[in-house]
């Protein structure tokens, strides 16, 4: 087994301390999925895995419904931040990818306890048929079309789901807003919600404006990336953060990253990214 100091931490130096501390405002936390599938990652550090087993994924759904924890979309998770704090438990549950394992793993344990959530399509893998995306095959539009209907949300995850801070301006326009146009089309709705597609540049600040610009224009009216953390109405409602969840999440860590202990992760992922960029401009 591989060893975890996120793990370590998280349980056993700071959520000691989160579960007896008062929190000063209302924290959701945003849970990011990609696949729900047996799939071996075993080459894979824990930390980096993508897919969640359907019987841990049926787990960590039965610990929310058992601890009381009621489920947002991005858009009213954004309006419950801007309010006073309440007793009420909120989780908002993301699905990276669009991956057709939603459907048959994911949906029926949602649906099973009325929860609702967010899946995130790269619309170039999406089609009348079922296409790959990373080896693993994405959901129809049919499909989709169903899941909406029955309550399940929908965002753009881009069209081809490049390295965004790579491209040009019309480039990076044709991924944020040609991918919501063909989910509206084939939905009949707005789409307001838009993820980030690999390791959010926080420390790029230039291009980090070219993109909320192009966000904006989109008229995309929130968003997630990939930054640690819950979520408690500080950061740009474009660029929310979240919690990676995988199969190596037992739910002693689930529980932790559900009360706030996986945070500290911000900071050490921030410094690196950091580094990374002085290193590779030296």
């Amino acid at each position: 087994m591989k060893l975890r100091l996120d793990r370590l931490a998280s349980l056993y130096l700071v959520h000691p301390f989160k579960q007896h501390g008062a929190s000063r405002r209302l924290r959701i936390p945003i849970l990011m999925y990609h696949s729900i599938s047996d799939e071996d990652e075993g080459r894979v550090h824990p930390y980096y895995r993508t897919a969640t087993a359907p019987r841990v994924f049926s787990e960590q759904m039965g610990y929310l419904h058992a601890n009381g924890y009621r489920t947002l979309n991005l858009e009213e998770a954004v309006r419950r931040l801007a309010e006073p704090a309440s007793p009420q438990k909120w989780v908002v549950i993301t699905f990276d990818d669009g991956y057709a394992d939603f459907l048959q793993h994911a949906y029926p344990v949602l649906a099973g306890y009325g929860f609702t959530a967010t899946v995130f399509l790269p619309t170039a893998y999406i089609g009348a048929t079922a296409q790959c995306f990373k080896g693993r095959p994405c959901l129809t539009w049919s499909q989709i079309g169903e899941l909406c209907r029955a309550g399940i949300s929908f965002g753009s995850h881009t069209v081809t789901h490049p390295q965004l801070s790579l491209l040009a301006d019309r480039e990076l326009e044709h991924e944020i807003a040609g991918s919501k146009r063909e989910i509206e089309d084939h939905l009949g709705g707005p789409i307001d919600s838009f993820a980030y597609p690999y390791a959010f540049p926080e420390t790029h600040t230039a291009f980090l404006g070219r993109l909320r610009h192009w966000l904006c224009e989109a008229g995309y009216r929130n968003g997630v990336c990939t930054n640690i953390g819950s979520e408690d109405g500080q950061a740009d409602r474009l660029f929310m953060r979240r919690l990676p969840i995988n199969s190596c999440d037992d739910l002693a860590l689930f529980a932790a990253k559900l009360d706030g202990a996986y945070d500290w992760l911000a900071r050490p992922q921030r410094l690196a990214k950091v580094l990374k960029q002085r290193f590779s401009h030296a």
